[in-house]
Parts: C-alpha cells; sequence; structure tokens
C-alpha cells in the first residue's frame, strides 16, 4: 500500500520577488497567514524563509523568523522546516543563523555547490518595484551558490548534532545524491533520510520525466529503504511532477516559492489554492495525505514541544 503523502508548501522561499506577483507573502503576518492557510489546506510540513518588510527582499534576520515560527505553530500541528538556503549570495553563517537561534524540528540543507541561474526570468518584467530586485536577478549570471563539503559538515555538526534538527536534503542533481551518500558514510546524519529532488533551476537538473525516474532509481541504490523522498519543480513544471511524483509513491512540495502560478497563465493567489490543487489530485488519484503527526514519525522528528520558539 502507498503510503500517504506528505506535502510541503514552500510559501515565498528567496528567488522571486515582489514584482513578479502581488500575492507573494512578504511580511511576518503575510507569512504567518499564508502559513495556517496552506496548512489547514493540507501541507503538514512549511518550508520558510524571511524577507524584509519594506523591500521584500531575502532576510536572514532571526528576529524576523521570530515574528512568525510561534504565531504558525500556535495555529497549527505543522513541522516548521527552516531554510539554510536563505538568500543567494549569503554568507554560511548568514543561512544559518534563523535555525541556529529557533532550533526547529526540520531545516533544508543544500547538497551540492551550482551554477543558480534566475537572470533568464529579467527577460519578463519591466516596471520594477524595488531597485534591488533586477540586480538581484543579473548577479546570478556570474554566481555559484555555494555548499562545499565543509559547510555542509559545518551545518550538519551545529544544527544536527547540536540542536536534534532534521534536515531536508535538496538534490539538485544526480550528484548531489552521491555527496549525500557520502556524508551517511561519514556518520554526520543518520536515517530516515528525506531527500527533496529539485528539477527545472537553470544550473540543475532538467525538469524531463526521464531525470525524474533515473533521479529516483539512484536513490533507491544509495539509501535502499531508510529515505523518504519528495519532488518539487520549478515554475510551470511544478504540478506535473508533483503528480508523476505522487503516482510513484513520493512525497510532494509546493508553494509560491517554487511556482507563482496555479495553471497556464494563472497567477496562483495563495499559498493554499496549490496545496488545495496537488491534495485533490492526489485524493483524485485514489491516495491520502499524511498528516503532520505522521509525517514526524516516518523522518523520525524530535517535536514540536523541543523547538525553540
Amino acid at each position: 500500500m502507498t503510503k500517504p503523502i506528505i506535502i510541503t508548501c514552500a510559501p515565498t522561499g528567496g528567488i522571486h520577488t515582489p514584482t513578479m506577483s502581488k500575492y507573494l507573502p512578504i511580511t511576518p503576518n503575510e507569512i504567518t497567514e499564508a502559513s495556517i492557510g496552506a496548512a489547514e489546506a493540507g501541507a503538514s510540513i512549511i518550508h520558510l524563509h524571511a524577507r524584509n518588510p519594506e523591500t521584500g527582499q531575502p532576510d536572514p534576520d532571526p528576529d524576523l523568523f521570530m515574528q512568525f515560527l510561534p504565531r504558525i505553530k500556535q495555529a497549527t500541528g505543522a513541522v516548521m522546516n527552516v531554510s539554510t538556503g536563505g538568500g543567494l549570495g549569503m554568507t554560511r553563517e548568514e543561512r544559518l543563523r534563523a535555525a541556529l537561534r529557533a532550533s526547529p524540528e526540520m531545516a533544508s540543507m543544500n547538497m551540492g555547490s551550482m551554477n543558480f541561474g534566475i537572470f533568464p526570468m529579467l527577460q519578463k518584467y519591466s516596471d520594477w518595484k524595488h531597485e534591488w530586485e533586477p540586480q538581484f536577478l543579473d548577479m546570478t549570471r556570474d554566481f555559484i551558490f555555494r555548499n562545499t563539503f565543509s559547510d555542509i559538515e559545518y551545518a550538519m555538526k551545529e544544527l544536527g548534532e547540536g540542536h536534534g534538527t532534521k534536515f531536508e536534503f535538496e538534490c539538485y542533481d544526480l550528484g548531489h545524491l552521491y555527496n549525500l551518500a557520502w556524508v551517511v558514510d561519514q556518520g554526520w546524519v543518520k536515517p530516515p533520510f528525506f531527500i527533496q529532488m529539485v528539477f527545472g533551476i537553470l544550473g540543475g537538473v532538467g525538469a524531463d520525466p526521464d531525470n525524474l525516474m533515473h533521479m529516483h532509481t539512484i536513490a533507491e541504490k544509495l539509501f535502499g529503504d531508510s529515505y523518504e523522498w519528495s519532488v518539487l519543480a520549478a515554475g510551470r513544471h511544478q504540478m506535473a511532477f508533483t503528480t508523476q511524483a505522487a503516482i510513484l509513491g513520493g512525497n510532494v512540495r509546493v508553494g509560491l516559492e517554487d511556482s507563482l502560478y496555479i495553471g497556464p497563465g494563472q497567477k496562483a493567489k495563495s499559498n493554499a489554492d496549490q496545496v488545495h490543487k496537488i491534495r485533490s489530485i492526489i485524493e483524485n488519484l485514489g491516495l491520502t495525505v499524511a498528516t503532520p503527526d505522521e509525517a514526524r514519525k516516518r523522518l523520525d522528528l524530535k517535536g514540536n514541544d523541543q523547538t525553540a520558539f
């Protein structure tokens, strides 16, 4: 029998900018409301970034996170997953500040350095709300998203061993799965592993169904029954790829971090819209959606009573 499917929702991220959608949550209040709505719609994990409430720029300030993490926890049973990816261009220490302060049940961990090109989005817009937006996108022409083995070890020991936080291992390419396998061999992390396969980012693996199948096959060889896998896909590939993952027995991630749309040419008005849509697809396939407590048990999380918020 297929296990209930864990839905993760990433409400805001650090890639899209305010000009791109008026529905993108920016302020702590908006992030709170978006997260609660996503949880009520069926998301059991909320993957969180923070933004400067005035400019919408990605911001690593733990004080911003602490304006929404306790409120989401109070209103929902969802698992809080604090990003360590932060915003492109942040230092390793900046990226971990919020997670080290909050000591969450989960945090994201990117499993390799890579080109991370979001500059093609410059072609879609001309009238920007903020001066930083086009500059931010353009700098990714000559940018490497750094996640060295030293960075990975630092995060796993400071956050994993130090706080009992488990990781959402974000794998943007085949080599990232092998990086994780090597990390496992070093004894830095223990199963079960939660692997988020990421498709459609320029610089990472393309959103082709054959790539999804191959990544899944290799993960099975490397991790056997000691892992849970999930899929996210950028932009227009979001729903098609998450649907394919669900059919294959995987878990799924949606949210405005990954795509601003609910359908062709139609902006999603909320994160809950995307969660409702993928939940409807899952249930129409005859499958079920996992509760937060089911997700906690399967991922062996420490529990939301063990966080620092």
